[in-house]
């Protein structure tokens, strides 16, 4: 058998649509609702669907009055406030193109995204860096724009481009996103096959707004099912949200895993018993980091694969749990292959993690970059460039980046699985694995780990030689205080290589 998922299409997504009209589409009849709330050690700020449905709309007619047209691109400069959130689906709501951006981007960086994108505006809040090249709206006269009329929706083509966001750049050069407002319909998916959301349900979530996993994970979804979304007031430590989860009751709690990992190392947690479950996305989480998270709370963390270009389409969930090993399933209604060079490979063998090009949560493009589109299609697949396997259950087991793959005496080897063993290790907290170059054509592979220093690398070595095979097993182990991370806390294991110690001798 091939190593192909497919159940059939999902609902087809209706026209006319706009993105922001379908989130706040029970804003009315959940009025008083509490829809979001600013969360930290003094108490919640919070805002009612009717507030925020009101101040979404208010927005739109602003921009429209101020001239913007729908199509103009508006680049967000805003910071993790609601202003970002209102500001966004007030863009959508009057059919303009947003393109949230994260505020760590410097002078240089943001001068680069204008001159690809060539925004109309800049939606700039004085704290966050910004540049010329276009016309900007403070902060102050934005929220001023909240108290307007209301804009009746844009509605049109659901294919028509909605967003922008850029990659994270942890592969390459960040690229830009186009998306159609139909994405956020193909997010229905991961309702009951990720999240197990409903209504009753309060969410909090530890990332960024610019990033895809926090805006929709954390505010878009929540608020298209009538749910409260908990936002952690800027600033929040990671050993202050155990404190936050519990004082606000939250039942599902998300964040990457570097930041479950921090919770964890920094304090101990408050019993949390309105908790149900937590989400995980972003990278892959260590099987030891799943069993201590379960072990401080009684929980289970669910994962999920997605990416920029398209959402989560691969995930676990409490209805359909997968072994923590595996990243999940493919979402019924997706449809999800394992690809070799002339297709599908057998169930069980390695290949390229692929999306079908149908797939309603699948970009419309890169923009302005038509020739580095079509080089992620082969066929009608376009190619994630991460690699897996799949079983016959339909659980994928992610093995890393195709480029992060390693070759040790002719086989291919992940680094993904070696972490894993390594993380496991008593008193490893995180672990990342690369080859490193001794000399030319002689490279070996590191695990670079965190944790207790251990000047003996004995302990790390009898662990790694009782589950892995030889050729897989690190022929070295370097201590870090801490793993070269992105802005939203992957590893960044193209950076690992420079912490190899240069003064150390080449091994034999």
């Amino acid at each position: 058998m091939l190593s192909l998922f497919d159940t059939g299409p999902f609902t087809h997504c209706p026209s006319p649509f706009n993105l922001a009209g379908h989130v706040l589409a029970r804003a009315e009849a959940l009025e008083d609702k509490t829809a979001v709330a600013v969360v930290s050690e003094r108490g919640p700020e919070a805002m009612s669907y009717a507030a925020l449905h009101a101040a979404v709309l208010g927005t739109a007619t602003g921009l429209a009055q101020a001239g913007f047209r729908p199509g103009d691109i508006v680049l967000m400069r805003l910071g993790n406030t609601l202003d970002f959130p209102i500001a966004y689906l007030g863009a959508l709501a009057g059919g303009l193109v947003p393109v949230p951006t994260s505020p760590a981007l410097t002078a240089p960086e943001v001068a680069r995204i204008i001159a690809e994108l060539a925004p109309r505006v800049v939606l700039h809040d004085p704290d966050v860096a910004t540049a010329s090249g276009a016309p900007h709206l403070g902060l102050h006269t934005l929220r001023a724009l909240r108290d307007g009329p209301p804009a009746p929706v844009h509605r049109g083509d659901p294919d028509r481009l909605g967003y922008i966001v850029y990659t994270s750049g942890t592969s390459g050069q960040p690229r830009a996103v186009g998306h159609a407002h139909r994405a956020i319909w193909a997010r229905q998916m991961m309702f009951r096959h990720w999240y197990g959301l409903s209504e009753a349900d309060v969410v909090l979530h530890a990332g960024a707004f610019n990033w895809t996993y926090t805006l929709g994970t954390g505010l878009m979804d929540p608020w298209t099912v009538g749910a409260t979304a908990l936002i952690p007031a800027p600033g929040t430590a990671p050993e202050a949200l155990g404190a936050l989860l519990q004082a606000n009751e939250a039942t599902i709690f998300a964040a990457a895993p570097g930041v479950y990992r921090q919770m964890l190392d920094r304090g101990t947690l408050p019993d949390l018993p309105h908790l149900r479950h937590g989400l995980s996305a972003g990278e892959k989480m260590p099987s030891a980091l799943h069993a201590r998270w379960t072990a401080a709370t009684g929980t289970k963390v669910y994962e999920a694969y997605g990416m920029s270009e398209c959402s989560t389409f691969v995930s676990s969930s409490p209805d359909a749990p997968c072994p923590e090993t595996a990243l999940g399933r493919p979402q019924p209604g997706r449809k999800v292959a394992i690809l070799g060079p002339d297709g599908p490979v057998p169930l069980g063998e390695v290949g390229t993690i692929a999306v079908h090009r149908d797939d309603p949560g699948l970009m419309l493009e890169y923009i302005n970059a038509p020739d580095e589109t079509g080089n992620r299609f082969q066929r009608d697949w376009f190619l994630t460039g991460d690699t897996g396997r799949m079983n016959a259950k339909g659980e994928i087991t992610y093995l890393g980046r195709s480029d992060d793959m390693m070759n040790a005496g002719g086989f291919r080897v992940s680094p993904i699985e070696i972490e894993t063993v390594v993380a496991s290790a008593p008193g490893v907290t995180s672990c990342g694995v690369a080859e490193v170059e001794l000399a030319p054509g002689k490279r070996i592979i590191v695990a670079f780990y965190t944790g207790r220093e251990a000047h003996d690398d004995t302990p790390l070595r009898e662990h790694a030689a009782t589950q892995l095979a030889r050729y897989k097993q690190p022929r070295a182990y370097v201590h870090l205080p801490m793993l070269p991370l992105g802005p939203n806390g992957k590893l960044v294991r193209r950076r690992l290589h420079q912490f190899w110690p240069k003064s150390r001798k080449a091994l034999s």
